[in-house]
């Protein structure tokens, strides 16, 4: 049995000169998140919004932010993150010293825990931190940069991922989130495998060949087609 899917719209991938009016056709998709992409130009050679930005974003919709932070040390900048309730806080396991300790912070702070994996990080450096998180990010693609092409052998850690959790009597409790090259031809196969929540980009939510509303429309039909 699937769990209820949620998706998750990338504000990287907004056109800037018109926020406002995708915010709002978002917001009527009852789309769960919005997801926030946070990057310092050291985990990854690239950048993208600052706090000022974030906050802006924050201002103009009730949408709870489901923040993923690419960045070296991620507890440096929780402080300037503006977290509210039903908020997710998500830090990359390979950018972390003491990722216990930040998980616990990230709690502390009020904001719901996420773990993200980038493609070639095993699962099993999850072991001793998992019961900690609400949310684990796989991520499809190499992080920082939209539009890549997804790796192939991630679609078999979703399922390696989700057996997981069920052995470890935790898969009610925490969801499995997917980032890059999420959309209507690649959602089929990433719910079977144990998807629940899409993280929406430039190939699905976002595509310019057509409408939000209308990718929107391709990517609900596509998961009818395995529900």
């Amino acid at each position: 049995m699937y769990k209820k899917i949620k998706f998750s719209a990338s504000a990287m991938c907004f056109d800037w000169l018109n926020v406002n009016k995708q915010l709002i056709e978002i917001e009527k998709l009852n789309i769960d998140y919005l997801h926030i992409d946070i990057i310092d130009g050291n985990f990854i050679p690239d950048f993208t919004m600052g706090s000022s930005i974030i906050n802006s974003v924050r201002n103009g919709t009730k949408m709870p932010f489901y923040y993923h932070l690419m960045v070296d040390e991620p507890r440096r900048i929780f402080d300037s993150l503006n977290i509210k309730k039903k908020d997710i806080l998500a830090i990359h396991q390979e950018a972390s010293k003491n990722l216990h300790s930040d998980l616990v912070e990230i709690r502390n702070i009020g904001a719901e825990v996420g773990i993200v994996l980038s493609p070639g990080t095993p699962l099993d450096s999850l072991e001793y931190v998992i019961e900690d998180a609400d949310n684990v990010i796989l991520m499809m693609v190499n992080p920082g940069y939209k539009g890549q092409t997804l790796v192939p052998q991630t679609l078999n850690k979703i399922e390696k991922l989700d057996k997981m959790l069920r052995d470890m009597n935790l898969r009610s409790k925490v969801s499995i989130s997917v980032d890059g090259n999420v959309n209507s031809e690649t959602i089929p196969e990433m719910i079977s495998k144990g998807a629940d929540n899409l993280i929406l980009g430039s190939s699905g939510l976002f595509n310019k060949q057509f409408s939000i509303s209308k990718n929107f429309e391709k990517i609900i039909q596509a998961i009818d087609k395995v529900r």
